[in-house]
């Protein structure tokens, strides 16, 4: 999927995501776990808003993502900041040659992109190969009560002098699946005339057990399952879940 004008927009749309939680989680997680080193990989890194809070927190950041035209983004961006951060355009379910690191991260649901279990298998497959032993796995996902319950058949709109959108959630192709149909509408400064751009998104989701099932197959050790930025278990109502995981040294080699 190419993001294509979506991306140039994306941050302004996205202002409201609460990345500072993101960053904040991961720090505790790595002191918790007691990760010693900073090379992190940051898997669909989008515009780069993680890669950036978490090359400024001392990390040593790559960043991977399928849309060239959101890495053009991400790349000013680092620039702008002062920051040197790689940035390389890839399948998560297709990662290779990147060598090993102490933390790889899946952020900000980017993982539901996937349309089979079979890539998010493959995915999970190719984290572990990309992982120091007793390296740190973490990354998040929509449960599937935000997608059946929230997403499902709703429609959300946002009416800015800028930037509006109108958003239409349906029903996938796929079970815990939706389609979103984004139309958005930007202000030309130069004619004070609104252009109209269109972009289809597809997530999916799975229970969590299944998540958990394929983790240990790839050798994860699966350390904690949380929801909503809280160290509690999911709830029923649970809406954004989060894996930390393990590579332990003794699953080298499967």
């Amino acid at each position: 999927m190419s993001y294509g004008k979506f991306a140039y927009l994306y941050d302004q749309l996205m202002e409201d995501a609460p990345y500072d939680s993101w960053v904040e989680l991961i720090s505790q997680k790595v002191e918790k776990f007691s990760i010693s080193g900073k090379k992190l990989l940051d898997l669909a890194c989008g515009t780069g808003q993680l890669s950036i809070r978490l090359g400024k927190q001392g990390y040593e950041v790559t960043g991977v993502d399928l849309s060239g035209d959101m890495l053009a983004v991400a790349q000013a961006k680092a620039e702008q900041n002062g920051l040197r951060i790689p940035f390389y355009q890839q399948n998560m379910a297709e990662l290779e040659g990147f060598g090993e690191f102490d933390i790889i991260g899946i952020f900000c649901d980017s993982l539901n992109y996937l349309e089979t279990e079979s890539e998010v298998q493959a995915t999970f497959q190719r984290v572990h190969g990309h992982l120091k032993d007793d390296g740190l796995f973490i990354f998040d996902v929509h449960s599937i009560y935000k997608m059946m319950q929230i997403f499902m058949n709703q429609t959300f709109a946002e009416n800015d002098e800028e930037i509006s959108y109108i958003w239409h959630s349906y029903q996938g192709e796929y079970p815990n699946s939706v389609e979103h149909d984004l139309s958005f509408f930007v202000l030309d400064e130069a004619t004070e005339k609104y252009d109209r751009y269109d972009e289809l998104h597809f997530q999916r989701t799975y229970p969590v057990e299944s998540y958990e099932g394929w983790l240990r197959e790839c050798g994860f050790e699966l350390l904690e399952v949380s929801a909503d930025f809280e160290d509690t278990a999911p709830g029923s109502q649970a809406e954004r879940i989060f894996f930390i995981c393990r590579k332990s040294a003794v699953t080298k080699g499967k």
